[in-house]
């Protein structure tokens, strides 16, 4: 009976960076929604969900959407080299 190896440093990076970029989704999806909510209620006249949103969107929002929009692309790239490197 063989003992597993303990994950390498690589492989717990890719975990963790895994990780982070699922909240990162359930994140922005979620702000979608609020933002949808927030609209409606702001045609009933309600402020107050969508004037959160609004002080949420340059520290919460923004990143959050820039780390999705990066690790897409990161993600063609690396995907577009490793094709280019098997031919």
């Amino acid at each position: 009976m063989t003992t597993p190896t303990p994950p390498s440093l690589l492989q717990q990076l890719k975990g963790s960076m895994d990780t982070l970029l699922v909240v990162d989704v359930f994140v922005v999806i979620a702000g979608a929604i609020w933002f949808a909510v927030a609209v409606t209620l702001h045609s009933q006249h309600i402020e107050a969900p969508l004037e959160l949103f609004q002080r949420l969107w340059e520290p919460l929002f923004t990143p959050a959407i820039g780390l999705l929009m990066g690790a897409a692309l990161l993600s063609g790239v690396l995907g577009w080299w490793q094709r280019r490197g098997q031919r």
